[in-house]
């Protein structure tokens, strides 16, 4: 059985350290999803799933901008992530990310929220993915370094995802 994600009730999240004193919290607008399985239990579950790069929003247009830019996703090039999924054991997802035409695999803590009936019908299911990568096996390297020595952006990139699947006939 397939399950799609419900857009409108999910995020897909990153959070990545600015010169090592704060955090920016970025999400993806264009996304998809799709989980295929067996039963409810989505144990050996497969998971592909897709982002637009040039859809990224961290709620600051001229920083969303240089995200864009070929220092970092270089949209135009390549203009969209994907992950799919090796493996899923019900709290370890594997799969390999694909980012700026570099694919490498990840692990992805995946808590199962539950299934339920909303009250039209269908039947959801929600999860709390999280994880981290390194940008810079993933090509993107820009790092400029202040003039007291501090990184400006963190190597480390937190992956926060709040997903939510519908059933599908």
């Amino acid at each position: 059985m397939d399950w799609k994600i419900d857009n409108a009730h999910s995020e897909i999240a990153f959070k990545v350290k600015h010169m090592m004193i704060s955090t920016v919290t970025g999400h993806f607008e264009n996304f998809d999803a799709i989980i295929t399985t067996n039963d409810e239990t989505f144990n050996n579950a497969t998971v592909a799933f897709n982002a637009k790069t040039d859809s990224i929003n961290t709620k600051n247009k001229d920083r969303d901008e240089h995200l864009k830019s070929e220092d970092f996703f270089n949209s135009a090039a390549f203009p969209e992530m994907k992950f799919v999924s090796k493996s899923f054991d019900g709290q370890l997802l594997v799969g390999d990310l694909t980012l700026r035409g570099v694919t490498k695999e990840v692990e992805l803590n995946a808590d199962l929220n539950g299934v339920a009936v909303d009250p039209y019908g269908q039947t959801k299911a929600g999860f709390e993915i999280t994880g981290e990568i390194s940008r810079k096996e993933f090509d993107l390297t820009w790092s400029p370094v202040t003039e007291a020595g501090s990184i400006v952006v963190s190597d480390k990139v937190k992956l926060v995802i709040d997903a939510q699947f519908i059933k599908q006939a």
